[in-house]
């Protein structure tokens, strides 16, 4: 910890989240910060720790950002930020040729001025002056929240263009091309008017996750309730928790058992389920020790607000003589945002998809100063330019051969739920 900063503990005798939205907001005034928290949402190998980093003391520069920028970036300090899918680009020789609505940068981290982290009750804040970090956000008054208003939802792509696409790429995975791809399209629209953080909020409390993230880069704000570790390093342990599989929640107990059956049960599901954690295991095994990498849970089936979702758990030990962005080039980006095998699925994804993909299937997450890390996976995320008023959304789906297009579609709206029903309220 630099001299100039202090580490100070506080209690907390109210309601953890009223102290976090006074947090959330007093970060609001500086032009950068991240939001990482749980939701309390038990998670194998644990979710993402509560922190705040308010501020920005240092900014990595976009222009010409990369991989290797970050880690002379870094310099043994904490980092936040998010690594865009478009990276991609640096590790494989692959393009980005389309447009989106969203505009981020490929890659962007801060060094905080103020990090706030929550260890139950207790509110531990690293800072020039830590008291008076405290008193201000303490005292904050709770603003009102203001109506979400926005322009029609758009979309990208058609109904019928989508269901085509997906034909095409049944054909290619008839071929033998591929085995799996992960389709994706975009939706967007005109801000009238909204609070950045009654989004993230309102969000949040439609779709509780274990990875949320919300995050401010000057005029940009990634509002993210990602259900979906990218990867989490530990000392020498990686752990790495693809997504594949979803079905929607019932209307009640006795339809949430047989819904969460079917689903466990679905040989399809399962079958895209193992064919991305055998390409997770060999994108840890480019980093880990001969033997280490091991399969903790396959087929876990987890339920969160408006699905289940089957899950899998994969670990390793890293190998000596790595750094923590050989680890992460090694991975990225996610298997299940892309498919098997990456590279030539990656290629497809540029020739069919509509949309560059942007941070969208990236990953939003922090290193710490001794180099670990935890990544989400970023889905179910809304993305807000408040400079040219526009917001945008991604979704996709896991396509094989026996995919049915419609229901391909129908999952898409599914995995969209929360977020329309966020932006759609007057």
């Amino acid at each position: 910890m630099p001299p100039s900063l202090q580490r100070e503990e506080f209690k907390y005798d109210g309601e953890l989240t009223a102290f976090l939205k006074k947090a959330v907001a007093y970060a609001d005034t500086y032009s950068h910060f991240s939001f990482f928290q749980s939701n309390d949402i038990p998670y194998p190998f644990e979710p993402f720790k509560t922190l705040v980093a308010i501020g920005a003391k240092e900014i990595l520069k976009p222009s010409h950002a990369n991989f290797d920028a970050l880690g002379a970036f870094h310099q043994d300090d904490w980092v936040f930020g998010f690594l865009g899918y478009d990276l991609k680009n640096e590790l494989e020789l692959l393009k980005s040729e389309h447009s989106n609505h969203e505009n981020f940068d490929n890659i962007g981290f801060f060094k905080p001025e103020i990090l706030i982290e929550l260890e139950q009750n207790n509110v531990i804040i690293t800072a020039a002056n830590p008291s008076a970090i405290w008193q201000i956000i303490t005292k904050t008054i709770d603003s009102k929240i203001a109506p979400i208003d926005v322009g029609r939802i758009k979309s990208k792509i058609s109904k019928t263009e989508y269901i085509e696409s997906v034909e095409k790429l049944r054909s290619h995975i008839e071929e033998g091309d591929i085995y799996e791809i992960n389709f994706c399209q975009e939706f967007y629209g005109d801000i009238k008017a909204l609070n950045p953080s009654d989004v993230y909020w309102a969000l949040n409390t439609a779709s509780p996750k274990p990875f949320s993230a919300f995050q401010k880069f000057n005029d940009q704000y990634l509002v993210c309730a990602s259900p979906e570790r990218f990867m989490r390093k530990a000392g020498n342990k990686l752990t790495s928790q693809p997504i594949k599989g979803t079905v929607r929640r019932g209307q009640d107990d006795e339809e949430d058992a047989i819904l969460k059956h079917q689903l466990r049960n679905d040989e399809k599901e399962m079958a895209e389920n193992m064919m991305i954690v055998d390409l997770v295991r060999n994108d840890l095994a480019k980093s880990s020790k001969t033997g280490s990498v091991k399969v903790e849970e396959m087929f876990g089936i987890y339920a969160f607000e408006q699905v289940f979702q089957m899950i899998s758990t994969v670990t390793s030990e890293s190998r000596d003589g790595l750094t923590y962005l050989d680890v992460i080039k090694n991975a990225f980006p996610m298997g299940s945002m892309t498919g098997a095998p990456k590279h030539k699925v990656m290629q497809l994804i540029e020739l069919y998809e509509s949309s560059k993909r942007g941070i969208f299937s990236g990953a939003a997450g922090y290193i710490s100063p001794d180099g670990d890390f935890d990544f989400n996976v970023i889905i179910r995320s809304i993305f807000l330019n408040m400079k040219d008023n526009q917001f945008s959304f991604q979704v996709g789906s896991a396509i094989t051969y026996d995919s049915d297009p419609e229901k391909e579609y129908e999952e898409c709206l599914l995995k969209a739920s929360a977020i329309r029903s966020i932006l759609t309220t007057k």
